[in-house]
């Protein structure tokens, strides 16, 4: 007999998965503020090595549409400043030769619409990664009935319950997507 348990809990495991994902990319939705996980995938050639630029600066922010980077390493500063400008983050780093200034502009609503689609979009990407995890499941499940290791009533609980484990992610993909697209049309 397998232990239905274990089947859930890898379930719930590889959905977790999908929703940091999500969590990490609306992360990353510019919205019109300075937040420091905007900076999250920019990589500095930093002496040879490929280095996450929050390992070498410290990230203030001064006001709501400013960050300023103060590097460890003052030498750092001109390559801090490559990587930013060829990230896209919609930025012109301004080095005054001992920090780095970032300016964010006030999104415009045409680029706030923009924004709210790419956050919708996100979401609906996870809510169909989730329904692949409980597609993938479902399908372990009955195969494990038809080879006789569970019974009929077994799958049809356990089908049951992989259901329920999946509305609750997509309820909880749901609150960040509203959650997000507040933040994207608050001015």
């Amino acid at each position: 007999m397998i232990d239905l348990q274990k089947i859930y809990q890898e379930e719930k495991l590889k959905m977790s998965k999908t929703l940091e994902h999500l969590k990490m990319q609306m992360s990353k939705v510019h919205t019109g503020r300075a937040v420091p996980s905007l900076l999250d995938g920019v990589v500095v050639n930093y002496y040879g090595t490929n280095t996450a630029l929050k390992q070498l600066c410290n990230i203030a922010i001064p006001d709501p549409r400013t960050m300023v980077l103060h590097p460890y390493d003052k030498n750092s500063l001109t390559e801090i400043e490559k990587a930013i400008a060829a990230s896209n983050l919609g930025v012109n780093p301004q080095n005054d030769g001992k920090v780095i200034r970032l300016n964010f502009p006030m999104l415009s609503e045409e680029r706030r619409e923009e924004s709210v689609k790419l956050v919708k979009k996100l979401g609906e990407d996870a809510k169909t990664s989730i329904r692949n995890v409980r597609h993938l499941f479902i399908n372990d499940i009955k195969k494990r009935e038809k080879d006789g290791d569970i019974s009929e009533d077994e799958m049809y609980r356990a089908q049951d319950q992989i259901q329920e484990v999946t509305d609750k992610f997509v309820e909880e993909i749901d609150e960040i997507v509203k959650n997000k697209e507040e933040e994207v049309r608050t001015v």
